[in-house]
């Protein structure tokens, strides 16, 4: 019994000795913990207050920057109809109304004339502001507003490049009365000449509202400068706003000059980063940073203590309460798995916005034609096209369809890319679906869908377009550009289509689009693109550019091996680096008006020996809708043949594929030939004429030919005009 209690004793002290020493390990790893936890929660809580810093500074430049990528574009966008409206002064009020109007951010613009442009204006200057729930309609050429001598014009016209410049911060007396900063813009006459000033006035209130909303710490505070130093916004008071960032070491008391001095430097430069400044002799954190284009910069002072006052607060209760350290290490944790949980939830945000985006690529895709061959019942053409986004939705397009023996293509870029992109470029290939279904002018296509596009134009969006119609009867080709990249053409060369300059589609109401046309012949083809092919940008920033494209056309290739070669040649010129803008191509190789196409006045063939047995029955077909004696078909047979045979063998080097062109009209008795090619340059009228009666070793080789031809024709005679060679033979019947 004894030894019994003496043994429960003795583990009971065990137990009270283990567990002492459990409890003093306990108290000493808790102790050692809090002051490890303090240590690492300082660094970690600095780090998180310039992360924050950081944070909202870049969500403050986004917010910024949208305002002004929204004026910098209105303006852009702008400064093709403000060109166009230079010959026209009165109506560059209605330029400024409408920027102001379609764009919330600007609350006043003008479009200012150079001194002495016009001779009837010497100076020209009307503006447009917002008042209250109306605008006000002024001119700023007066001698009290003097608009040459102020900063927004000369900084304009003094600019190295035409991008923009923002001025410096001013009330504009006279003006919108207010402070205020102007994007302004040079505008050139179609001559190259700088003629007037754009511009876009924005209001400082909106950034004074911006900046206040930043709330880090409670006596934490932000600054905006200009890039002279000017104090731009600031919430201590309102007579600092007058002041330059110099002026900060006159006033700030009590505080460390030097710091006051490095951080004046830092903003002056325009640089990124943080400091510890001493301030009225209290630790700050400061962080900056410059906003990219407008030469302005943000700041973000911290009082240190404010960093540190949670900390300290728990630092002090875990030291008397230890208990109270486990309390907020569960807070803790249920904060870390709520952050988690927030995570997961915008983790799942992002997958389902990326898979409603992956959808809509697949919806936009649908609507463009990407079966090939997408005629396969014609053998008259070759198409192939090619699309590649440079996001998940974008803003190029093309289409192509054929009605009453007509094919209707366009390829288009909206500027932009992303969601609007791809709103506006599915808007423009419906309308051009449906315009085209019942339609035949290409001018007039692009004419209804430029109205379509400008009376929906709420977001100053645009669209380059080049529209054509091709009569696959007769290879008559119309086409209207407007804005867009010139197509190229592949006949025996490669050259650059003609275009009109038109204004893309979207811009303005009431314009008129140019048509133009050509003759399409035969093994003929066209190349549409975008700029996404020329402007593909390698890692060191060089673009593909039209040379390396032309370098990669061969007009002895098919339509999809065209495309995949340049496709291929595009990507290795990139070699991975990130795509900018949309690619796409569409190249139409026309294969009709051969020997299957139907008879008519008109006759073309391939330099080929075995197309000339063709003419006999084309001479017979025209010999019934002439009415001719079918008598003199085989001795225009014979003079015919001759004159196609010197094509066939001499006017194209060998080995390269050409056409020859013979067309026939008849007209008071008299018929008409005219055979035509692009070969070397040959006059065979200046062949002098055979001695017939000199016997064979006498008579020098060739010219039997052309004398058959005299002795058949009434007259033959010879031009080069254009690049091609023309030879009219004239029979009197």
């Amino acid at each position: 019994m004894s030894q019994h209690v003496t043994h429960d004793k003795k583990f009971r002290r065990n137990f009270v000795r283990k567990g002492s020493l459990f409890v003093i390990v306990a108290a000493v790893t808790l102790e050692a913990t809090s002051i490890i936890q303090f240590y690492f929660s300082r660094s970690g809580m600095t780090e998180e207050a310039g992360l924050r810093a950081e944070s909202q500074l870049e969500a403050t430049e986004n917010r910024i920057m949208d305002v002004i990528n929204q004026a910098e574009t209105a303006i852009r966008n702008s400064v093709w109809i403000a060109q166009w409206s230079l010959d026209y002064p009165d109506s560059l009020m209605s330029v400024c109304r409408r920027i102001v109007e379609d764009n919330s951010v600007i609350m006043g613009s003008t479009v200012a004339l150079v001194p002495g442009y016009l001779k009837k204006h010497p100076l020209f200057s009307p503006y447009v502001c917002e008042d209250a729930d109306s605008l006000r309609f002024l001119s700023l050429a007066t001698p009290e507003y003097d608009y040459p001598s102020h900063e927004w014009f000369k900084s304009a016209l003094e600019a190295e490049h035409s991008d923009g410049t923002w001025s410096e911060p001013y009330i504009d007396e006279g003006g919108g009365e207010i402070l205020m900063t102007t994007f302004s813009m040079p505008v050139k006459d179609y001559n190259g000449r700088i003629a007037a000033v754009i511009t876009a006035d924005i209001s400082l209130d909106w950034l004074s509202e911006l900046v206040g909303d930043i709330h880090l710490y409670p006596n934490a505070f932000s600054m905006v400068f200009s890039r002279s130093g000017q104090i731009m916004v600031s919430p201590i008071n309102s007579s600092i706003e007058k002041m330059n960032i110099q002026d900060l070491e006159a006033i700030a008391y009590d505080s460390d000059t030097a710091d006051i001095h490095r951080f004046s430097d830092a903003i002056l430069s325009g640089a990124t980063g943080n400091m510890v400044a001493n301030v009225k002799g209290v630790r700050n954190m400061i962080y900056f940073d410059p906003v990219e284009r407008t030469g302005w910069s943000l700041s973000i002072m911290i009082p240190e203590q404010e960093i540190f006052a949670t900390l300290r607060r728990v630092e002090a209760i875990v030291k008397i309460f230890q208990i109270l350290g486990l309390i907020m290490l569960i807070l803790i944790l249920r904060s870390f798995m709520r952050g988690q949980v927030k995570y997961k939830e915008l983790n799942d945000k992002r997958e389902r916005m990326e898979g409603e985006l992956h959808i809509a690529s697949q919806i936009q895709m649908t609507m463009i034609p990407k079966t090939f061959p997408p005629f396969p019942e014609r053998h008259d053409l070759d198409i192939f096209a090619h699309l590649v986004p440079a996001k998940e939705v974008g803003g190029d397009l093309y289409d192509f369809l054929i009605r009453d023996e007509k094919l209707f293509f366009c390829i288009g870029d909206v500027s932009g890319k992303g969601v609007p992109a791809a709103l506006v470029m599915s808007v423009t290939r419906s309308t051009f679906r449906s315009v085209s279904s019942h339609e035949d002018s290409p001018g007039k296509i692009v004419t209804v869908m430029n109205k379509a596009l400008s009376d929906m134009n709420e977001s100053s969006m645009f669209v380059t377009l080049f529209c054509g119609v091709l009569d696959l009867k007769n290879g008559h080709l119309r086409y209207s550009n407007a804005g867009h990249n010139p197509p190229y053409i592949f006949t025996d060369q490669i050259h650059p289509l003609p275009v009109d300059a038109n204004l893309p589609l979207g811009i303005m109401t009431g314009v008129k689009f140019s048509e133009q046309e050509i003759p399409f012949h035969y093994d003929n083809a066209i190349f549409l693109y975008t700029d996404g092919i020329t402007e593909a940008e390698n890692a060191q920033h060089e673009q593909f550019g039209e040379e390396r494209m032309i370098a990669v056309m061969d007009v002895r290739k098919g339509a999809s091996e065209h495309v995949k070669a340049l496709e291929d040649k595009v990507a290795e010129f990139v070699n991975g680096a990130p795509q900018s803008d949309d690619l796409t191509m569409l190249f139409i190789h026309f294969l009709g008006l051969g020997e299957s196409a139907p008879l008519g006045n008109r006759l073309v063939m391939h330099n080929d020996i075995n197309q000339i047995p063709r003419l006999e029955g084309w001479l017979e077909y025209l010999a019934g809708e002439f009415k001719f004696d079918e008598m003199l078909v085989p001795g225009l047979n014979l003079a015919l043949e001759e004159a196609v045979s010197n094509v066939v063998m001499y006017a194209y080097p060998k080995g390269t594929y050409g056409y020859i062109d013979l067309s026939c009209s008849c007209e008071d008795g008299v018929l008409k030939f005219i055979l035509s090619d692009s070969g070397t340059p040959f006059d065979p009228t200046k062949k002098p004429e055979v001695d017939i009666s000199a016997g064979v070793e006498e008579r020098s080789i060739g010219g039997l030919g052309i004398h058959l031809v005299r002795q058949i024709m009434s007259s033959v005679s010879y031009e080069y005009k254009d690049g091609y060679n023309i030879l009219t033979m004239i029979k009197n019947i």
